[in-house]
């Protein structure tokens, strides 16, 4: 299980998440054991050069040697892309147990005070293994500390030197403290990794909240794109009667009107086929081949002569113009911006395309009244907006989740001199063409 609670352990363990965070325990592992053998260096060191108090150097070097070691080959274990189990965790643990055994038996065994250290594996595995691997490490723990009062290699104290009261004090007082840095330590980092768990998990229920509401819409439009097509095909065919009657063709203004709902109407008619071949999942197929240049450019003419006959600048910044798929999706969400942006400011609208590495970055301002602090912490989420319509507040909601589709990423900001701006970047990659 890990840092995960014992109940999810089944169902987390071979998750993503789950061997990211077994991962990250290993690694924890690995930084313990490194300070571990460096507070076991320098204590050794003063036990035997400031107390005077004789060790086998040489036995209890080849046990630091071998420990380190083990955490070499931990080092390398971690270029592996298994996954790390809670099996091999109590493995590791049960090895630090024995390592700390073995020291202690070679300087006075239970009697050492050092033997405190042993709470520390314990609280280990109690956080980072299963329910069994805990109490099995508990069992080790126990074992090990009971071996040592039958069996262990007396200390040589010097005859001159501190009492051996003094010296259990002392050394009390420094496993002590070791226990309570490598605790401080471990727990700092504990923390740390159950608050990124925490806010990933948070992400991923965020995203399929997200995506299940999409869903709904895409059933919902793609039922209302079937239902519109019989009452649009009706309009289209009276629309085409009234253009061939006298009496509304010799009057221009109506001729006019007739000629721009029949415009709006075959626009009806295209958003409606668009919506029923996305719900075929026919981009591959039906999807048209373009450059970029031409894509953006003609995006950006069709929708200023529709929404913008004089307020719209296209800034074309790209280096390059290679071939891509007209993703139908991307229009739409570059639509949405832009037609947000008109309402916000009907006299100045600009859109800018540029290419940074191998991201597209397009860029949509505005000259109106900006983003308040509310609409700026509540982009991408539906039903946020300020304009009081019903149903409003969709529109940066389908963008981001568009955009995050193709692997990209939106921003939304105030302009320092006035307005708003919202900034796409998409990977080059997810609009190239294959066969180009």
């Amino acid at each position: 299980m890990s840092l995960e609670p014992e109940g999810h352990a089944a169902s987390l363990r071979q998750t993503p998440l789950a061997a990211a965070t077994m991962r990250n325990n290993l690694i924890l592992l690995v930084q313990l054991r490194w300070i571990a053998v460096a507070g076991q260096l320098v204590t050794i060191a003063v036990v035997e050069y400031v107390m005077q108090v004789r060790l086998p150097l040489l036995a209890m070097g080849l046990v630091l040697a071998m420990c380190v070691a083990a955490n070499l080959l931990s080092l390398t274990r971690l270029r592996s892309p298994a996954p790390v189990t809670n099996s091999e965790l109590l493995l590791r643990l049960t090895f630090d147990a024995l390592v700390l055994t073995a020291l202690l038996y070679l300087s006075g065994g239970a009697a050492n005070p050092f033997t405190s250290l042993y709470l520390l594996q314990v609280i280990l595995g109690a956080v980072l293994l299963e329910a069994w691997a805990t109490w099995a490490m508990v069992a080790v723990a126990v074992a090990c500390f009971t071996g040592l009062i039958f069996a262990h290699r007396p200390l040589e104290l010097p005859s001159d030197g501190p009492s051996p009261s003094d010296i259990y004090i002392l050394g009390a007082l420094v496993g002590f403290m070791l226990d309570a840095v490598l605790l401080v330590f471990f727990i700092g980092r504990i923390s740390r990794n159950l608050r990124l768990r925490d806010a990933r998990l948070a992400a991923m229920r965020q995203r399929a909240a997200e995506e299940d509401h999409i869903v709904r819409m895409g059933l919902l439009a793609s039922g209302a794109a079937h239902e519109l097509g019989t009452p649009l095909s009706t309009l289209d065919v009276i629309l085409g009667d009234w253009r061939r009657m006298p009496r509304l063709t010799d009057d221009p203004d109506l001729a006019q009107d007739i000629e721009e709902m029949r415009a709006e109407l075959a626009r009806c008619k295209a958003i409606v086929t668009g919506v029923l071949v996305s719900a075929g999942e026919a981009r591959a197929e039906a999807a048209a081949v373009s450059s970029l240049k031409a894509y953006l450019a003609g995006l950006f003419a069709e929708w200023k002569a529709r929404r913008a006959p004089d307020a719209g600048i296209y800034d074309d910044q790209l280096s390059v113009d290679p071939a891509i798929v007209a993703d139908t999706a991307l229009r739409q969400a570059l639509t949405n911006l832009l037609d947000n942006a008109v309402e916000a400011s009907p006299w100045a609208v600009r859109l800018s395309a540029r290419l940074e590495c191998d991201q597209l970055v397009l860029a949509v301002q505005d000259s109106g009244p900006g983003f308040t602090p509310e609409m700026l912490a509540a982009i991408g989420r539906p039903y946020h907006s300020t304009k009081g319509r019903l149903g409003g507040g969709l529109g940066l909601f389908l963008v981001v989740n568009v955009v995050r589709k193709l692997g990209g990423r939106v921003e939304a900001r105030n302009r320092d001199v006035g307005g708003a701006e919202v900034e796409i970047s998409v990977p080059l990659s997810a609009l190239a063409f294959e066969g180009a």
